[in-house]
């Protein structure tokens, strides 16, 4: 097993390939969510009991904020969701279009068709399921001293069925695909379908990457992400997700470095390709795990 770490951000670097090599070559599978991005102070973060670099699900506590955000403070709207967010960039950084998919569960309102027109601006090919019974998702993205917390109130999203998958149009992007990326949040709502992309990574020689996402997720909903691991061959946290990855793993007190090298360690699916652990560590340098 190697470890490395680098703190020297590097340009992004790819193999040559043209542009029919690269279409629907990255898919993407999460949680759409609208984010509504506020710059707040403390007294909204202890009004609504939430902390600074933290991720969290609303609960019945949490319905006013939305309001609030909206009412009294001058607010962003972006197309968010974590997994949505980084096909996104991914797709900006490919600059071919259509490189780039994306599913998930979005409602049939105004949101939801903000959300696809921001997609389809960005160049990714959206293969959103649409649920016609509940409200396409929002994020709190509440934002103090150059930190962020995030409570997310899933909605639609939480409605994914697996059986979208099965769909000739999803079909076609999954077996065209070289690499699905699914964020950790997406065990709350559909962990079958996340088993279903890794499965069919590990049978074809693709890959399949996740991430951490969340301390919450690491001790809530540890059986659902055990279940998933075994197919991830890369796995992206950062410091606090790792600490949290730990402490519920019965290894708590343990370093970056040493949680990345169990991650890296865990039991694999298919032997094809060495799992990768990259934990980052805000501005200090990044580890890398490899088995």
């Amino acid at each position: 097993l190697a470890l490395s770490s680098t703190s020297h951000p590097r340009e992004p670097t790819m193999a040559a390939a043209d542009s029919t090599s690269l279409e629907g070559a990255l898919l993407g599978m999460g949680n759409p969510l609208l984010d509504i991005s506020a710059e707040v102070g403390q007294d909204i973060l202890d009004k609504y009991e939430v902390t600074m670099n933290n991720a969290i699900l609303a609960e019945e506590k949490h319905v006013p904020l939305y309001e609030e955000l909206t009412s009294g403070y001058s607010v962003d709207y972006i197309a968010g969701g974590a997994t949505q967010n980084s096909i996104r960039v991914a797709q900006w950084m490919l600059g071919v279009a259509g490189a780039t998919a994306y599913t998930g569960s979005i409602g049939k309102d105004a949101f939801g068709t903000q959300l696809k027109a921001a997609a389809a601006k960005d160049g990714v090919n959206a293969l959103y399921m649409e649920d016609d019974t509940t409200p396409t998702g929002t994020c709190a993205v509440l934002i103090k001293d150059k930190e962020r917390s995030l409570v997310a109130n899933i909605a639609a999203a939480n409605n994914f069925k697996i059986d979208h998958l099965s769909t000739d149009a999803m079909q076609a992007v999954i077996k065209g695909s070289k690499l699905v990326y699914s964020a950790g949040f997406f065990l709350t709502v559909s962990p079958a379908s996340m088993i279903a992309a890794g499965k069919h990574a590990a049978e074809t020689g693709n890959y399949f990457a996740t991430n951490l996402s969340a301390p919450f997720l690491c001790s809530v909903f540890k059986e659902q992400m055990h279940s998933v691991l075994p197919y991830a061959d890369i796995v992206f946290g950062n410091e606090s997700e790792a600490a949290a990855f730990a402490e519920a793993n019965s290894f708590a007190g343990a370093s970056v470095a040493e949680v990345a090298t169990k991650i890296a360690a865990l039991p694999k699916a298919s032997g094809t390709h060495a799992r990768l652990a990259i934990i980052t560590q805000g501005s200090d340098p990044t580890i890398v795990a490899v088995d």
